[in-house]
């Protein structure tokens, strides 16, 4: 599943897959991992991109968390 909010705010503000990486200091696939939710997001990281995107973690980040939780709970 992927970070919705954080592809539609890095979207908004104009921000290429490279753009963000390069700011963050890693590669860009590891950025692209991150928005896709192939590597597990560490609150630091979350923290570091919230700050560039100008906005707090939560509205990125956890509503797709809440879910994925809801999901793994039902089995």
């Amino acid at each position: 599943m992927k970070f919705e909010k954080l592809y539609l705010k890095r979207r908004e503000n104009n921000y290429t897959h490279m753009q963000m990486a390069n700011m963050l200091d890693i590669s860009k696939s590891y950025y692209c991992q991150i928005e896709n939710n192939k590597r597990k997001l560490t609150y630091d990281m979350a923290y570091r991109i919230s700050k560039i995107l100008k906005c707090k973690p939560d509205d990125l980040f956890y509503d797709s968390f809440v879910s994925t939780k809801k999901v793994d709970s039902n089995n």
